[in-house]
């Protein structure tokens, strides 16, 4: 059964009121057709409940929008969404990824995530190939998916809208591994599943990292927003020598901000009975104190790591919330600690998450209380962070 327009109805009922489901709800296969963002194709979900997003097939079935009954959710940047076949990965010392990041949801990796690095070419086996080079957060969100399914299929009374595809991200003397993701959401509901299997299709040892860098955009953030999760600890900042500078802390958020640069932070969290980590940014003063917020929740086995971004700059306005396999110090840092991951042949790694609007006062206040229920974050908004570089 599902909710729609505030009647709770049968799969016959909602055949009775129209010729069409799309009348309502469904997945549309669309493409983009102007400047940089020409020849991307996309994959429209609208669940009838207000909830919309669209999926950019041939940007590793990132999300680009989001939005809940008109209100923006996910993040535009000024590059929007361009095409992955104008991309330079080794361009600008590395930095060229910023010329093609924008969306909801922003995959890094698949071997490789944060800042630029050289590493040993030696597990690949091919001599003229000394070091892998590696760019800001990996490849992998700059390619091209293979559309696999999409659509709508009813489960008795409940109808799933769905899509499912495979990127590729391979080389000769190199890595050679798949990324298969399946994004499903149901009639008359206002959250979606991001189910993704990375999956070593090669026969050579291969690192993989992995960080969502979902990004939230005004009204969800707006001065005075409040960034809410179970953190025990503060464990690092990348702007700790100046950390008050820009009298911007973790906790609650500014508006948009002249000569702003951005500042991330790692968190330590912790996870409730079910091992989920549930972390959200909320505008309590949306439309009259009514509310909106936006929660993320991802398994702590899976994302034992935990990042804030936060680019407050006039006109790229954002923050970012990012569970990572790994540390923000990088691949270096977690080869020495022995916390890199490595796949041999057929080795996989799953990850499920859930992505939620929050609406009104009732379900803000209750998330409120999960997470507090967890454990309590400091409500200083510059605690010192620790470097306890401790595993969760």
């Amino acid at each position: 059964m599902a909710q729609l327009y505030g009647d709770n109805l049968t799969r016959r009922e909602i055949s009775r009121r129209s010729g069409m489901l799309s009348q309502f709800g469904g997945v549309r296969l669309m493409e983009l057709g102007d400047g940089v963002e020409r020849g991307v194709r996309l994959l429209e979900f609208r669940t009838g409940a207000g909830l919309r997003f669209t999926v950019l097939i041939d940007r590793a079935f990132d999300i680009a929008d989001l939005e809940y009954n008109g209100a923006a959710v996910g993040w535009h940047s000024p590059s929007g969404f361009r095409n992955p076949g104008l991309h330079e990965y080794e361009g600008e010392g590395g930095l060229a990824f910023l010329r093609s990041f924008s969306g909801l949801l922003v995959t890094c990796g698949l071997d490789h995530t944060l800042f630029m690095h050289s590493d040993s070419a030696e597990h690949y086996i091919y001599k003229p190939r000394r070091s892998v080079e590696s760019s800001l957060h990996g490849r992998i969100s700059t390619i091209p998916g293979k559309l696999v399914a999409y659509g709508e299929k009813w489960e008795g009374e409940e109808c799933v809208l769905y899509c499912e595809g495979v990127v590729q991200q391979s080389a000769v003397f190199g890595e050679d591994l798949y990324l298969y993701r399946r994004i499903e959401t149901r009639l008359g509901a206002k959250d979606l599943i991001i189910k993704d299997r990375v999956v070593n299709h090669g026969f050579y040892r291969t690192p993989h990292m992995l960080c969502y860098h979902i990004n939230v955009g005004y009204p969800v953030l707006a001065e005075g927003s409040l960034y809410v999760a179970p953190i025990k600890e503060v464990l690092w900042a990348a702007h700790e020598a100046t950390y008050e500078k820009q009298e911007v802390g973790y906790r609650v958020l500014s508006g948009p901000k002249t000569s702003f640069h951005e500042q991330v932070w790692e968190h330590r969290m912790s996870a409730d009975a079910e091992g989920k980590i549930p972390v959200a940014l909320i505008n309590d003063k949306f439309r009259n104190s009514e509310g909106l917020g936006f929660l993320v929740e991802v398994n702590e086995k899976e994302f034992p790591c935990q990042f804030q971004w936060q680019n407050l700059q006039e006109g790229q306005y954002a923050m970012g919330i990012e569970p990572s396999t790994n540390h923000v110090l990088g691949k270096g840092f977690a080869k020495e600690r022995g916390e890199l991951i490595w796949l041999e042949h057929d080795d996989e790694r799953s990850y499920t998450s859930r992505l939620t609007v929050l609406s009104g006062r009732d379900e803000i206040n209750q998330v409120k209380r999960r997470i507090q229920s967890i454990c309590g974050q400091s409500e200083e908004d510059f605690p010192k962070p620790t470097a306890n570089w401790q595993h969760t």
